[in-house]
């Protein structure tokens, strides 16, 4: 199934990918220090970086994902939206202004500055790589089933090239242009992302007389009434509901301990510019989950489930349907060019995280113990940055066709229970131990990682990785609701039951740095 002319969709896309180039070259020329490469000098303003953010946390699951569940499970498919929305609200009032204080590049810097560093910084890279590479597989999958339906690639072999080809044009991206390209990547896409998102919206609802009412009766009469009512995917049984409350709360609680989020809020100069930037973030990004409603019943009322989940990249392949059926192959070559540029975006911005997490803190203060010659860190960086990139194209390979909203709400299950603790523990609570902080991060990461091993996500049934195999135990598809609870908890006993105690100086003086974003000479007289 080919949906549009396969040489428009490849050469709007083209052009997308030659002016970034483009773009990212040029950034590319300014990056003369570590702080360039991974923090793009500080020099964004606080609307520049909050629509970077947007950029960002706009991935392919938000467009293709969350529109493609809409339209298959109507109401339930929406909750994905406002669980993404309303987490902005907990980065917002608990992490973004203190972790900008505190911080230089990564989240490591923050809990190893009262911590013992080395375990530390070694600890928070492990999750860091793990969060990353679970939101990469993700963004991967999607660009396989999207390109696939854009040039009628069917065969598994076809889609993997597809996705090889991505995954090298990302690492070209990262290692030429930085942070700086990165970011500018980000505005561009997320600028594109939402006025194609919004153009389409409009036409869907002229359509229906721009009456909202009206767009979900047809919605219905194609789809049947079951499109309206709560409970398609997560009410049918105990077990189902159960899942939702777990992927509320990594929804929910995940994007505070996002490591590539976290990391946006240091390309501002000063913390009131990290504050604008999180406003202007969620404006953008409660713009764009609007008008996801709008698409998915949109997508369920023109292009109907059957023929949805029969293209290639079933559920992802939604809103690309969705352009064709409304605009014909430009417009669709469009929006494919901008769920294309989300895919780039959001890669390039989770693969420079990776790569600064291990090249800043495993190699410059683990390994070299701060002792790293000039360039030499950034050096490090670059070959990550490889390294990376191929294991998530190997990855990506390996779960196409699965639902990427859903692989992204798994990445965001392992954010929250492997980082946010720690991050806030670290934040307010002054008697916070080193143990505290391993026991919270190795926890919760090791139990969210063995609950996904053995949960209906990866075998037992036939959505699974290996539909041939079943060795599942958990009955939960997301480890939210055990992984989450368990890493607060094993911060607290790990704090409690330690004999060492941190530096109470030490504590006081992050305090006060947190909250004015002041240095150490305001601490001694706190």
């Amino acid at each position: 199934m080919t949906v549009g002319n396969p040489v428009l969709n490849i050469s709007i896309f083209a052009a997308f990918v030659a002016v970034t180039l483009v773009i990212v070259i040029r950034a590319s020329r300014s990056n003369k220090t570590a702080n360039d490469f991974y923090a793009a000098g500080r020099s964004f303003s606080g609307g520049q970086n909050g629509t970077a953010i947007a950029g960002d946390y706009l991935s392919a699951a938000s467009f293709l994902g969350i529109c493609g569940a809409i339209a298959v499970n109507g109401y339930d498919g929406f909750l994905y939206s406002i669980g993404f929305l309303v987490a902005w609200l907990v980065a917002l009032l608990l992490v973004a202004e203190l972790l900008r204080n505190t911080g230089k590049f990564t989240m490591a810097d923050v809990l190893s500055f009262r911590l013992k560093e080395r375990p530390v910084r070694l600890a928070a890279a492990t999750a860091t790589l793990a969060v990353c590479f679970f939101y990469l597989l993700a963004q991967m999958a999607g660009a396989g089933g999207l390109v696939s339906l854009l040039l009628g690639v069917n065969d598994r072999l076809g889609q993997s090239v597809v996705i090889a080809v991505v995954g090298f044009i990302m690492i070209f991206y990262v290692l030429i242009g930085g942070m700086k390209g990165t970011t500018w990547v980000q505005i561009i896409k997320a600028v594109l992302l939402i006025a194609g998102a919004g153009v389409m919206t409009v036409w869907v609802l002229a359509l229906n007389g721009f009456n909202l009412s009206a767009l979900l009766g047809n919605a219905v009469e194609v789809a049947g009434e079951g499109i309206l009512n709560p409970g398609a995917q997560y009410g049918l049984t105990g077990v189902s509901r159960l899942d939702f409350v777990s992927l509320a709360l990594a929804l929910v609680l995940g994007t505070a301990g996002l490591p590539h989020v976290l990391m946006r809020f240091y390309t501002v100069p000063t913390a009131k510019e990290a504050r604008r930037s999180v406003v202007w973030a969620i404006w953008l990004i409660g713009l764009f989950y609007l008008f996801t409603l709008v698409l998915g019943y949109g997508a369920a009322y023109l292009v109907g489930k059957e023929t949805i989940l029969a293209a290639p990249g079933g559920v992802n392949s939604a809103a690309p349907l969705l352009a064709f059926e409304l605009g014909g192959s430009i417009l669709l070559g469009i929006i494919s060019a901008v769920a294309f540029a989300t895919i780039l975006a959001v890669v390039a911005g989770l693969t420079i995280t990776a790569a600064t997490s291990f090249a800043h803190d495993v190699y410059a203060n683990v390994i070299k113990k701060g002792a790293v010659p000039p360039n030499g860190e950034v050096k490090v960086a670059r070959i990550t940055v490889v390294v990376i990139g191929v294991l998530a194209i190997a990855g990506g390979i390996g779960v196409q066709g699965q639902n990427i909203a859903f692989l992204v709400a798994l990445a965001f299950a392992i954010a929250a229970s492997a980082n946010l603790p720690t991050i806030l523990y670290s934040l307010y609570w002054r008697k916070f131990t080193t143990r505290g902080a391993l026991w919270s991060m190795y926890g919760g990461l090791g139990s969210a990682l063995l609950l996904i091993i053995f949960s209906p996500v990866i075998s037992g049934a036939e959505t699974s990785m290996f539909p041939n195999a079943d060795f599942s135990w958990f009955p939960l598809n997301n480890p939210g609701i055990v992984s989450i609870p368990l890493g607060f908890l094993l911060g607290w006993l790990g704090t409690v039951t330690s004999s060492v105690k941190e530096d109470p100086r030490i504590a006081a003086e992050m305090e006060v740095r947190s909250l004015t974003g002041h240095g150490a000479e305001k601490a001694s007289s706190h």
